[in-house]
C-alpha cells in the first residue's frame, strides 16, 4: 500500500469513527489494531505494548495531572471569588466595567488553570446572569465570556501546549512561556474592541451609576491589591520558576499544587474531601488524555512505518511553495478542521505530519507551534462545533445556540488578526523563550 493510500484511508476512517460518535481513544485503537494486523501481523502487538509503555512514561506528561489538580484546588478554595471581587474593585468607575472584568478575570484564570471549557462554564453560571440582570447586552456579554475563555489554553500553564510540545519533541518550558505575550496581546485587543463598541454604542452597557452600587466598588484599592498577591504568587511558582530556569514544567506544576494547597489553607477551605475530589478530577481527566495519547502516538508510528510523513514532506517540498504561503496553508487547514472535529484528536494526527515539513522549510518550531496552539484554541469558540460554545450553552441553557454563534464570531476574527500580527513579527512569540537558560 502506497503512503498516500495509507494516509487517506487512515484519516478517512478516523473521521468516520469520530462522526459516528465513538470516543477518541477507541477510534485510534481500532485503527491501530487494523494497521498492526495489516502491516505486521499478530507479532506486531508486542510493538503496540512497547509503544504504550513508552508514551505512558514520558516525563513531560507528568505535568498534566498536576496542573489539572492545581486548577481544581484553586476553584474549590474560594480563591476565584476573592480574585473576582478584587478585580471588580480595580476596574473602577468605567462604563461597561463588567465586560472589562470578564476579560481580565479570564486572562488571570488562564494563568491559574488553562481550561477554556471550565472557565466558560464558570463565568457563564456566575457572571453572565449578573450582567444580564444589570442591563448589559446579551451578545456582547456572551462574546466577552467566550473570547476571555479562549485565552486560557494560550496563557500558561496550558495542557494543550504540553501535549503539542510532547508530540512535536520541542521544549515544553519554552512552548509554555511562548504563550505569555500572545495571551496578553489578545487580552489587550479584546479590551480595545469592547471599548470601541461602547464608544460607538453606549447603550450596550447600563448607566455607570447602577454598576457602582455594587458593594465591591467600596473596598479600598489597597485592600484589592493585597487580595491579588496570592494569585500572583501562584503564577510565579508555576511560570516564574520555569522562566528563570530554576524548575522544569513538571517541577513547577508540583510547586503550583503545593501553593494551591497553601492558599486553600489560608482561606480556610482545605479539607480531605476537597483534596480527594481534586485528586479524583485530576486522575480522571489525565487518564483519559493519556489513553488518547498512547493510542494516537501508535497511530502516528504506523503512518511513519508506511512512510507517510517522510513522503508527504517530500511531496510538499516538491511543490516549491514560498515560505509565507506554506505557513499560511499549514495553519489554514487546522483552522477549518478544528471547527468540526475534536481538538486533541486532530492535533495528534497533524503534529507528526507537520514535523518533517517544518524541518524542510526551516520554520522556527516554537513560533509555529505557538501559532498552531492559538489555532486550536480559536477552534474551541468557532461555530458550529467548538467545545467551548457547548460549555457556554450548558451554563446558560436558556440562550439559543444561534445567539452564542453570533456572539463568538467577532472574537474569532480578533484572534485571527492577532495571529497575523504574531506571524508578521515573530519576536512577540520567541523573545521570552529565548531568554530561558
Amino acid at each position: 500500500m502506497t503512503w498516500w493510500v495509507a494516509l487517506s484511508v487512515g484519516a478517512s476512517l478516523l473521521l468516520l469513527f469520530l462522526f459516528v460518535g465513538l470516543p477518541v481513544f477507541v477510534s485510534f485503537l481500532l485503527l491501530n489494531i487494523a494497521g498492526i494486523l495489516f502491516y505486521l501481523g499478530p507479532a506486531g502487538f508486542g510493538l503496540f505494548a512497547n509503544s504504550i509503555f513508552t508514551t505512558a512514561n514520558m516525563s513531560a506528561l507528568a505535568a498534566v495531572p498536576l496542573f489539572i489538580m492545581m486548577g481544581d484546588i484553586l476553584f474549590r478554595s474560594g480563591a476565584m471569588e476573592v480574585l473576582f471581587n478584587s478585580l471588580d474593585r480595580l476596574v473602577g468607575k468605567v462604563r461597561g466595567r463588567q465586560y472589562i472584568l470578564c476579560i481580565l478575570l479570564s486572562a488571570i484564570l488562564g494563568a491559574l488553570s488553562g481550561a477554556a471549557m471550565a472557565v466558560a462554564g464558570m463565568l457563564g453560571r456566575s457572571l453572565y446572569p449578573s450582567m444580564i440582570q444589570r442591563g448589559y447586552d446579551k451578545n456582547l456579554s456572551l462574546g466577552t465570556i467566550l473570547g476571555g475563555a479562549s485565552l486560557d489554553p494560550i496563557i500558561p500553564p496550558s495542557i494543550l501546549a504540553i501535549l503539542i510540545a510532547t508530540l512535536a519533541q520541542v521544549s515544553t518550558g519554552k512552548l509554555l512561556i511562548a504563550g505569555i505575550v500572545p495571551g496578553l496581546l489578545l487580552t489587550g485587543m479584546f479590551l480595545i474592541y469592547v471599548l470601541i463598541r461602547l464608544k460607538v454604542k453606549p447603550e450596550l452597557a447600563p448607566d455607570l451609576a447602577s454598576d457602582l452600587s455594587d458593594r465591591n466598588i467600596r473596598v479600598s484599592v489597597f485592600r484589592a491589591l493585597l487580595q491579588l498577591i496570592p494569585s500572583v504568587f501562584i503564577f510565579f511558582l508555576v511560570m516564574g520558576l520555569v522562566l528563570l530556569g530554576v524548575a522544569t514544567p513538571t517541577e513547577a506544576a508540583a510547586t503550583g499544587v503545593f501553593g494551591a494547597i497553601a492558599l486553600a489553607l489560608f482561606y480556610r477551605k482545605l479539607s480531605w474531601a476537597m483534596l480527594k475530589d481534586a485528586t479524583a478530577s485530576a486522575v480522571t481527566v489525565s487518564s483519559l488524555l493519556l489513553l488518547v495519547m498512547c493510542c494516537a502516538v501508535m497511530f502516528s508510528q504506523l503512518l511513519t512505518y508506511a512512510g507517510a510523513p517522510r513522503a508527504l514532506g517530500e511531496f510538499v517540498t516538491g511543490l516549491a511553495l514560498p515560505y509565507p504561503v506554506m505557513v499560511f496553508a499549514l495553519l489554514l487547514l487546522p483552522f477549518v478542521l478544528f471547527m468540526f472535529l475534536d481538538q486533541i484528536a486532530l492535533m495528534l494526527v497533524l503534529v507528526p505530519l507537520y514535523m518533517p515539513i517544518l524541518k524542510v522549510y526551516g520554520i522556527d518550531e516554537i513560533w509555529f507551534w505557538t501559532l498552531f496552539l492559538i489555532v486550536a484554541t480559536v477552534g474551541g469558540i468557532s461555530p458550529p462545533f467548538g467545545y467551548t460554545l457547548f460549555a457556554m450553552k450548558s451554563a446558560a441553557p436558556d440562550v439559543p445556540m444561534t445567539h452564542i454563534y453570533r456572539a463568538a464570531w467577532p472574537f474569532v476574527w480578533i484572534i485571527v488578526l492577532g495571529m497575523v500580527l504574531l506571524a508578521v513579527y515573530p519576536p512577540l512569540i520567541t523573545y521570552l523563550p529565548n531568554l530561558m537558560r
